[in-house]
Order: structure tokens, then sequence, then C-alpha cells
């Protein structure tokens, strides 16, 4: 079975909930695709690297990964570890929600990105404001947006709102892969 498969049958097996959800934008689902129920997983997180390196890995010149702490964090680590794995050279970043009150302040956590190529990451997506957020503080420190790219898109928007701020947007899984569309 291929990579991106065993990912889908894993996300669809455990990190899918059916119930009544208020999202973080404030809307409701039937459904909540909660990711960190795979994404810190000792068999998915391999998988989740292995299937994004694939989504993002065209995209040329990005030398690093990540977004908004919480979703974005174990999904960078796992490009992080995957593409060394394969021999390539993206490294992680954590975005705050804000700068640290202490030590340097900083907002954005890791290797200095000013005048390099990034991807953000989101672990599943639904307004885009994440995303949108995590590039304001990127800009900020210099970096380079190359694309918004997420594990799993709800297709609620995100991608027109991203798309429309300028940024190219990859989505590796999608409602219809997880029988919810």
């Amino acid at each position: 079975m291929d990579t991106r498969r065993k990912l889908i049958d894993y996300i669809s097996a455990d990190a899918v909930f059916h119930g009544d959800f208020t999202l973080t934008s404030g809307k409701k689902a039937t459904y909540y695709v909660d990711l960190r129920k795979v994404s810190l997983d000792h068999r998915v997180a391999p998988l989740i690297g292995q299937v994004m390196i694939d989504l993002i890995k065209d995209i040329p010149d990005v030398v690093a990964v990540g977004g908004m702490t919480m979703g974005a964090d174990p999904v960078a680590t796992a490009i992080l570890h995957q593409g060394a794995a394969r021999g390539l050279a993206y490294d992680a970043f954590v975005v705050r929600k804000e700068p640290k009150d202490h030590g340097r302040g900083r907002q954005v956590e890791g290797p200095d990105l000013a005048g390099k190529r990034v991807i953000v990451l989101e672990d599943t997506s639904t307004t885009g404001g994440s995303p949108l957020a995590a590039i304001e503080a990127l800009l900020k420190v210099g970096a380079i947006i190359a694309g918004v790219a997420v594990v799993v898109d709800r297709s609620t928007g995100a991608r027109e709102i991203i798309e429309a701020a300028g940024y190219p947007y990859y989505a590796a899984i999608g409602l219809e892969d997880l029988g919810l569309s």
C-alpha cells in the first residue's frame, strides 16, 4: 500500500470524530479532524513527513517549514526528519501566537529566516487564519513565503483566502479522500 493511502487510512480510523463540533473559526461542523491524534503517533508521523515532502518537493529553494504552534509543529518536525532521511535539507521553525515577553522576545523560533524561502504549514485548514497569522510574523523577520501546505484541507474556504492573499496553496488530503465530502 502506498504511503499516502496508509496516511489516509490512519487519519480516517483514528483522527476523524463525528458529532457536533465548534471549530476554532466559530463555525459548526458534524465532524472534527483532530490531526494531533495521528501527527504525534510514532507510526503516522513518518508517513506525514513523507507525504508532505512529496507535496512540496518541487517548490524551488525552500529551506524551512513550519507554522503556528501547535498544529504545525509535529508536521514540521516530521518533514525535517523524513527529509534528512532522504538527504534533503529542510529546517523547521515555530511561530508563537505572540512574541515571548522574556529572553530574546522572539515570535519565530528556529533558524534565521531572513531572505530564505519557507513553506507555512498547517495540520488541517478551515479558514486560513492560522497560516496568514504565521505569514505576518514571518514577513516581519524577512522570510520569503513560497506557499502554504496543509495535511488535510476541509474545503471550507482556506484555499481561496490564502490564494487571494497571493500565496500558493497545497493540500495533501481532501475531504473526499476521507469519505467526508
